[in-house]
């Protein structure tokens, strides 16, 4: 089946979509990203998405497209068009074709470039790998210093990714003047001592729309947070791990660089909060 995607207005099979080779979203990386998840058809943390995607154009300097209303009624419509029971809504703004390569901003008035289509994730929510978890291991954090944008200059992202496949794990937590600062993709987090640690928000991670919903969840069931940095070491020693992002949901970490966690078998606490987290966010799709 050839998917419909959205592009500037138009909704077209995607073997007839393009973007502009002077689009400044292929030349400069100059853009910002969201995904939404999709679940028995309906967007989860759609509100939340959208205020992070406002945050990121405006920290960018990139004109709104889209008001909210808009860009839910372009959701709905491509999760219809494409028959979505389970999925993700991945959604790119631009700063859009000033008509040539240029370092400068294009003048005011340069229109964004909207791009957006679906991906179908059957059984989204039943992912095995829930109940095996995953390996880890760490890599230097060599991105630039505005993490908490959504931006997609997602080069080395990919190349952490590649290189933690490579040693045969699953993903790589990135490190910084020793401390974790997330996955290449994820919110990382260590359980210890009885409380769940994370690393608190700033320009060194993004401020994860899961991360966000997973940490009030948590507060509700009367667990224990603790909002900080944590190191390499005392990740190894933790009772637990895991990690959250939009389309992994709470997804258990088992081995940390070689290092099994809690005999190598996910945690009670991830489990319970990925179970708390489908529960309720099933509840408030839309």
């Amino acid at each position: 089946m050839t998917r419909t995607v959205y592009v500037n207005g138009n909704w077209l099979p995607e073997d007839q979509a393009s973007v502009s080779v002077f689009d400044r979203g292929f030349l400069m990386a100059d853009g910002v990203y969201e995904v939404v998840s999709v679940l028995d058809g309906k967007l989860l943390d759609f509100d939340g998405h959208m205020k992070r995607l406002a945050r990121s154009l405006d920290e960018l300097g990139i004109s709104h497209p889209m008001t909210d209303a808009e860009w839910l009624e372009a959701h709905r419509r491509l999760v219809a068009d494409n028959a979505i029971g389970d999925g993700l809504v991945y959604l790119q703004v631009t700063r859009g074709n000033p008509g040539d390569r240029d370092f400068a901003f294009p003048a005011d008035g340069t229109p964004p470039t909207v791009v957006m289509f679906t991906q179908s994730k059957p059984g989204l929510a039943d992912n095995p790998q829930a109940q095996t978890g995953l390996r880890i291991c760490t890599l230097p954090d060599i991105r630039w210093a505005r993490r908490d944008i959504k931006t997609v200059q997602l080069l080395y992202p990919s190349m952490a990714k590649m290189e933690a496949k490579a040693r045969g794990c699953d993903d790589a937590w990135l490190v910084e003047d020793g401390f974790v600062t997330e996955g290449t993709s994820n919110n990382a987090y260590i359980v210890t001592g009885g409380a769940i640690v994370t690393r608190a928000l700033s320009n060194d991670i993004l401020h994860g729309i899961t991360r966000a919903a997973v940490l009030r969840f948590a507060r509700e069931a009367q667990m224990t947070i603790e909002e900080r940095s944590f190191t390499v070491d005392e990740a190894k020693a933790a009772d637990e791990a895991f990690i959250t992002s939009a389309s992994a949901f709470v997804m258990p970490v088992v081995e940390i660089d070689g290092t099994p966690l809690g005999g190598g078998t996910p945690g009670p606490v991830a489990l319970r909060l990925r179970e708390i987290y489908l529960e309720e966010s099933r509840k408030s799709a839309i």
